[in-house]
This record gives structure tokens, sequence and C-alpha cells, in this order.
């Protein structure tokens, strides 16, 4: 008969704890995919406009809060384009354009937080190319760009991982332990 020493069960009841806890973390993880994220914008990620954009609307999937809600517009140069302050309704974020956007690349960066506490943010390019339109000075190419989508998810996948890993190591210490002949 085999007996197993009191240490040696603390352990396995240890490894099957942390176990049990990382499998609800990734449960428990499931629901955060549903935080918002912005579902349509106007004028559109990547967007070739022949006009100049008169307003920027952001729809995103749950309701903004007004209070934190940031919309931000700026040229080729980085610098800020003048609008209007961010007009929230429901999960739809706004801002009116008030100054003239000539020829060129602009970008949209918002920061929003929705009804749940949690914030989001994110930028994207728009070109407008009026043929009738003056051109701008200097443009930033839209490949440099950061989306903001996704961060949040790869940080999970990257803990998620490292966890995987510590537990994957600890399994294999105990198993030699087991293994090893005792004295």
């Amino acid at each position: 008969m085999t007996t197993t020493s009191p240490s040696r069960r603390a352990a396995g009841r240890f490894v099957a704890a942390l176990l049990a806890g990382v499998l609800t973390l990734f449960v428990a993880a499931t629901p955060a995919r549903a935080h918002n994220g912005l579902r349509s914008a106007s004028p559109a990620r990547d967007a070739t406009l022949t006009r100049a954009p008169t307003a920027i609307t952001l729809e995103f999937l749950a309701r903004l809060d007004p209070t934190f809600t940031t919309i931000v517009l700026t040229d080729g140069t980085k610098r800020r384009v003048p609008t209007g302050d961010p007009v929230v309704s429901g999960a739809t974020g706004s801002v009116r354009v008030t100054g003239p956007l000539p020829n060129g690349t602009y970008t949209v960066a918002y920061r929003v937080v929705s009804a749940d506490g949690h914030p989001v943010q994110g930028s994207y390019p728009f070109t407008v190319a009026d043929p009738a339109g003056p051109a701008t000075a200097s443009a930033a190419p839209a490949a440099a760009l950061a989306s903001g989508r996704g961060g949040g998810r790869a940080t999970v996948v990257g803990v998620a991982g490292s966890v995987l890993v510590v537990l994957l190591a600890a399994a294999a210490v105990l198993g030699r332990r087991r293994r090893s002949p005792r004295p």
C-alpha cells in the first residue's frame, strides 16, 4: 500500500485549486469580451472621401457615459483640427468639425467609458481627396496608425499564457517529486 505524505497531498490540493482558479478565470473572462467596442464610424476607417466631412460619428456596442467621452481629430502633422464638444446619445458619440479639412490624411482618436465603467480607446485614419480642394502640407502614413482594437484581448492572452506556463512548470516539479525515490 502506498501512502502519501501530508505535504504531497497539500501540494496536490494546491495545484488542483490553482487549476480550478485558472479555469474559472477563463470562464469568467468570456463575458469581458462583451465590453464596449466601436461598431461603426462615419467617416469609416481607411475611407477616401471626395468631400470633407462636417461631423465625425462613432457608434459603439454599448451606451456611453457622456462625461467621459472624448473624440479628437488630427491632421497628417498630428495637429488638432477644431471640433465641437462631443455629443452623446445612447451608444453614439459625435463631434461637429468646425475647421477646414484640406486634402490629406486625418486621424480620429477616441476614448470613451461605457456604462459598465470600462474605458475603450482607439484611432483610425481616413483621407480627404477632394478633386477641387486644396492639398495639405504633409500627411502621416496610414499604416503607422494604431487601431486600438484588440489590445485588451492580447493582454488577457499574454497573462493566460504566462499562468499556463507556471502551472505546467508546477505540475512538472510535482511529477518529478512523486517519481523520485525516497531516501
